[in-house]
């Protein structure tokens, strides 16, 4: 992205691919993303469930409904909609499980 050009997470235009199948909890989710720059853009999954293991990555829910929830059973599970903002460290176990395809804008840090 060159300074100043405005990128509407909203309205992209994102194409998607199948989750890959050792990924995939329940459903057939697919996921899209548009890179921003190196650290920055923005990801979409759609309904299904995922296993992932994450980056430092901060995001912002722009649309839909999902839960993450942690491999790690102290960490509770985190319910995420429009204006969620959610911390990701390295090396976290998750599942992510779409009920309404979910856009996030995230920073990787």
């Amino acid at each position: 992205m060159i300074a100043g050009v405005l990128t509407d997470a909203a309205a992209l235009a994102l194409a998607h691919e199948p989750v890959d199948a050792s990924q995939v909890v329940a459903g057939s989710p697919t996921t899209g993303i548009h890179e921003i720059d190196e650290t920055t853009g923005v990801w979409e999954m759609s309904p299904g469930a995922m296993s992932d293991v994450e980056v430092d990555e901060l995001f912002v829910v722009v649309s839909g409904a999902a839960t993450v929830e942690f491999i790690d059973p102290a960490l509770p599970s985190v319910e995420l909609r429009p204006g969620s903002v959610v911390r990701l460290e390295a090396g976290m176990g998750t599942v992510w499980t779409v009920r309404e395809t979910l856009r996030k804008v995230y920073i990787a840090l």
